[in-house]
């Protein structure tokens, strides 16, 4: 299973392309449309979203609501491309219309200078429409599919916030999926807590009417994924370094740890490793879960709890300090239409992409051409590794 992206910020499109998905998977577009909704949503999102209104339409690979096997094909429009046509028109010779937009003033924080720097790129937007998170659009589609995969294997994950700013939250210390699921529907901020709902609105509009903006830190809990995915061979095959180059690669993220993460530097061993223990109809199991669900770069049965780091956005409407591509003298950079937070959505974006590296680790561990043949494998090998 592959996937590939393309598009621009304010191009008319993003586009996805998805391999080695399973025939016979039975695809709910809306469920794909609700989780870009979710995207969207959250306290101290910016003005683009009310603009758009993302949907996926789907050209390849579906056939009656039904994979075929071969690649899936999406696409996403931008709506805000009507107001940037002449902008970003593919094929008009630059003109002074045309470069209204320039960007020379790049952002502290964000991709402008150095990719500019490496492509030779003399007007910055060139750089930032790609590097813009609204690509994270169709990796969230392409990660609901993948999502999707996973329930029809009895696989279930869900992303959610745990702190935004100064305020982290307090939660119970093992939570399920659905425990999750439920509480993060009552609430614009994807927490867990209700009682602190009204503390972080008033965190996150207090910098909005600062101009700054707040990072935050977002987990992933993962269950009732089998033990064994991944491999303690070699590093290329682990799967928690493949998670956690996939959520490192999610804009802004800048950390990425495993179950108590952190902490565990700070814990003695005896305290920190997930005793076994046997029972005949479950197997082998752990009675805590300190690593998240990882021993040796593999699955260990347990539920895979995966935290990230989200900084704050670069672009601030009261801009740093940089300088000017042409003069090189000192200026404020340059200021795009922005959120105060991003937290929410990288919630569920990191989630996505979390569930794209397990399905491709799914299929490329078991039989995956047919979604039947593929539940038929991972049963007969949850059967062994139970009885073990």
């Amino acid at each position: 299973m592959e996937y590939y992206t393309a598009g621009e910020s304010h191009g008319p499109q993003l586009t996805g392309i998805l391999t080695g998905v399973p025939a016979g998977l039975k695809l709910d577009v809306e469920q794909i449309n609700q989780v870009l909704r979710s995207r969207q949503a959250g306290y101290g999102r910016g003005h683009r979203q009310q603009i758009e209104h993302d949907q996926v339409n789907i050209v390849g690979g579906l056939r009656h609501g039904m994979t075929l096997g071969s690649p899936l094909a999406l696409e996403i429009a931008n709506r805000d491309h009507a107001n940037w046509a002449r902008i970003m028109d593919p094929l008009s010779s630059p003109n002074r219309e045309n470069t209204r937009r320039k960007v020379e003033r790049p952002r502290p924080g964000h991709a402008d200078l150095v990719g500019g720097l490496k492509t030779r790129h003399r007007d910055l937007r060139n750089v930032l429409e790609r590097s813009s998170a609204r690509e994270t659009a169709m990796r969230v589609a392409i990660g609901n599919v993948c999502t999707q995969l996973l329930a029809a294997l009895g696989i279930q994950l869900v992303g959610y916030v745990q702190q935004i700013g100064s305020i982290a939250v307090t939660e119970p210390a093992t939570l399920t999926v659905g425990q999750v699921g439920r509480a993060i529907l009552e609430n614009d901020l994807r927490i867990a807590n209700q009682e602190q709902v009204a503390p972080i609105h008033a965190l996150i509009d207090q910098s909005r009417q600062a101009g700054d903006t707040l990072g935050g830190q977002v987990r992933v809990l993962v269950e009732n994924v089998p033990a064994g995915l991944g491999s303690y061979a070699s590093a290329q095959a682990k799967l928690d370094a493949k998670i956690a180059a996939a959520v490192i690669s999610v804009n802004a993220i800048k950390g990425v740890s495993f179950g108590d993460g952190q902490q565990l530097g700070q814990m003695a061993g005896s305290q920190a490793m997930d005793e076994i223990a046997y029972q005949k109809l479950r197997g082998y199991y752990r009675l805590s879960n300190h690593l998240g669900g990882f021993e040796g770069g593999m699955t260990n049965g347990m539920p895979l709890v995966i935290n990230a780091t989200v900084k704050p956005i670069p672009t601030l409407y009261h801009p740093l300090q940089t300088v000017d591509i042409n003069t090189k003298q000192a200026v404020r950079a340059n200021v795009e239409r922005s959120d105060t937070t991003a937290v929410v959505p990288a919630s569920v974006i990191v989630a996505s992409v979390v569930a794209i590296e397990l399905a491709k680790e799914i299929t490329a561990t078991f039989e995956s051409a047919n979604l039947e043949r593929l539940r038929e494998a991972l049963a007969r090998y949850r059967q062994e590794i139970s009885e073990a």
